[in-house]
């Protein structure tokens, strides 16, 4: 099969670009590299991987892309609450403006994948969400992905994926997710300062968000038109339930604020049996991926640049 990947070089797709090349998939991977390449290094011996080095925003590019391609996985965007806060028009731009052009480029016959979000919920506190559950989005970030999900679906022969919230160790490493970065501040800083500690969150290992797309692809006629959420029940967990696991694992100091409160406001309990019906589960759960994230950013140095130490 012949995959398009948007937005490959980054925090999923340079987890999954691996997982489709040793499947004998022909992968084209499409960024702009914002945040470098590095973490694609080593695919550049394997015949069938194959770089764009392009912003989706460049409409004839992008369209040039798809010709040929069987199936689009469609990762590139500007993600999380303070990226789209600091860049409302760039994030406007890259998650509803090249979504919806990708959107017009496609045959019914090429399959997308899209990428989307738990954050299209907002705040659900008398129940658990379904894939049925109106989407209520508090962010930009969730306000953009609601509405390009909403083009997928309605214009594509698509499959759309609302992600838990990412964590676990990947090429191209993220510490502003909220697992990632709640180890990363008890193994360098010795505390941790958390606002609505009792608020929910649900999560999933990025391995395991590389294994649902490639699940999706193998599962094409039973999956394509529907939205699913894809998690496990049993992920998730408070804020400070994340804390107190890692307390386990690692000496720092824990502050649950009375005061103040997160920017980010998400807050839900969501239900992944539509996608477990069909035979999905995850495989790595959170103190798998704690401990993981625990002896692999003890292998790096991550500084701060306006420190003489």
């Amino acid at each position: 099969m012949k995959i398009l990947v948007t937005g490959g070089a980054g925090y999923i797709g340079s987890t999954l670009v691996p997982e489709l090349l040793a499947l004998g998939h022909e992968v084209t991977v499409y960024d702009n590299l914002r945040f470098g390449g590095q973490g694609m290094l080593g695919l550049f011996k394997n015949p069938k991987f194959n770089l764009i080095k392009a912003d989706v925003r460049d409409i004839t590019k992008l369209k040039e892309a798809t010709k040929s391609v069987d199936a689009v996985i469609h990762l590139a965007a500007i993600v999380g609450y303070p990226a789209c806060k600091n860049e409302p028009e760039l994030a406007t731009a890259v998650n509803v403006g090249s979504t919806k052009a990708l959107a017009s480029f496609l045959s019914k016959d090429q399959y997308i994948l899209f990428g989307s979000t738990g954050s299209n919920y907002g705040v659900i506190t008398d129940g658990v969400c379904t894939e049925e559950t109106p989407l209520s989005p508090l962010s930009h970030y969730g306000r953009t992905k609601t509405e390009a999900e909403r083009i997928v679906m309605n214009e594509c022969t698509a499959t759309a994926y609302r992600f838990a919230t990412a964590f676990g160790l990947s090429p191209r490493l993220r510490l502003d997710l909220l697992v990632n970065d709640f180890v990363n501040k008890a193994l360098n800083d010795r505390y941790i300062v958390v606002y609505e500690s009792h608020f929910m969150r649900t999560f999933i290992h990025v391995h395991d968000i590389a294994r649902s797309f490639v699940f999706a692809l193998e599962n094409r006629d039973n999956m394509e038109g529907q939205v699913y959420n894809v998690g496990a029940d049993n992920m998730n967990c408070s804020k400070k339930g994340i804390c107190e696991m890692i307390g386990d694992k690692v000496d720092y100091y824990l502050h649950l604020a009375d005061f103040g409160s997160d920017a980010d406001k998400r807050n839900y309990i969501v239900s992944y049996d539509k996608i477990a019906s069909l035979g999905y589960r995850t495989t790595i759960n959170l103190e798998a991926g704690v401990d993981e994230l625990v002896a692999g950013l003890q292998a790096i140095k991550v500084a701060n640049p306006y420190s003489n130490v």
